[in-house]
This record gives structure tokens, C-alpha cells and sequence, in this order.
């Protein structure tokens, strides 16, 4: 276990120490090229700004109007004929656009039933299996200027409900 614990911890000091090496034995100038990256990124940054303020206040505006509890009530018996707790709904729509939002819908779960109980690892391993689509799509597509998303978004969307079904599947293989 103490191999462990110190593998971990000297991991990223490692990978540093090898991505150096690496320039170097390229002969490519390192920090050159890592400033050039970093502008690049600084740029990057600036240039998704806007779209990162609008889905900061579109969360906030979500979380805060009720407009998921009115959403949860609505699918609500779906969601029982599927088996998803209910307390897990906000979670899932939340999920696709915001990380951080999840993660504080996450939190309140853990508090109200506990990390240990059936929701509390079925949001475990959903949190695991899902990914922030909207988020995503947005800062990478508009990073590289992609207008047409063409299937993605059809396609993410599918991959994070298959998440949530394999979640289920997962939880309710192991835990009831």
C-alpha cells in the first residue's frame, strides 16, 4: 500500500519531468513552446467567455426558478416505471449542462440519504457514467469555431441515457 501512496505522489512531478526530457531530447526549445501554449489558451479562453457567463446563468436561473422540481413531478411516473429514484431527477437533467451544479445537487443527496444508501451510490455511479453535454459541446465547438454539430448532440445525449440506464442496471445488480 506505501508503493502505492507514493507512486501517486510522485506522479505528477514525473510527468513533468518527463515531458521535459522529452523536448529536450527532440531538441525543442520547452518553455518556448509552452508559452506559446499558454497565449494560445488565454485566447482560447477569451474567445468561449460569452458561453461560459450564459450557461452559468442559465443554471443558476434552472436551479433557482423550480423549473426542475416542476420537471421532476412531470416525470415522475415515468421515472418509477423505470426504477430512478426521484430524488436522482434534478441530478440528471443538471447533469448535462453543469458539472459543478451537479456536484452541489450531488451533495444535498449525500446529506439527505448518505453516500451509503441505494441513491446515494446510484448517483455515485450515475455522476460516473454521464458526462456534461452541453457544457462540452459548447466550449469545444466554439473553441475550434464548429457551427454544425451535425449527430453529436443526438449522440451525446443517447450515450449519457444509456449511462443513466446502465447506472440502474449496475446498482441494482449489486445493491438490492
Amino acid at each position: 500500500m506505501k508503493i502505492m501512496i507514493v507512486l501517486s505522489e510522485l506522479m505528477m512531478p514525473m510527468i513533468f519531468v518527463y515531458i521535459i526530457a522529452y523536448g529536450y531530447s527532440k531538441k525543442t526549445d520547452v518553455y518556448d513552446t509552452f508559452v506559446i501554449g499558454a497565449q494560445t489558451g488565454a485566447k482560447i479562453v477569451f474567445k468561449i467567455m460569452p458561453t461560459l457567463i450564459g450557461l452559468m446563468v442559465a443554471v443558476g436561473m434552472l436551479r433557482e426558478s423550480g423549473a426542475l422540481d416542476i420537471f421532476t413531478k412531470l416525470l415522475s411516473p415515468l421515472t418509477n416505471i423505470i426504477g430512478i429514484p426521484k430524488e436522482a431527477v434534478p441530478l440528471t437533467f443538471m447533469r448535462l449542462v453543469s458539472s459543478s451544479a451537479s456536484t452541489g445537487i450531488l451533495l444535498d443527496i449525500f446529506k439527505n440519504h448518505g453516500p451509503d444508501s441505494y441513491i446515494g451510490r446510484f448517483v455515485s455511479v450515475m455522476m460516473s457514467c454521464t458526462e456534461t453535454v452541453f457544457y462540452t459541446m459548447s466550449i469545444y465547438f466554439m473553441s475550434v469555431g464548429i457551427k454544425k454539430t451535425r449527430y453529436t448532440l443526438f449522440g451525446a445525449l443517447l450515450s449519457n441515457f444509456a449511462g443513466i440506464i446502465a447506472s440502474l442496471w449496475i446498482c441494482n445488480l449489486l445493491w438490492t
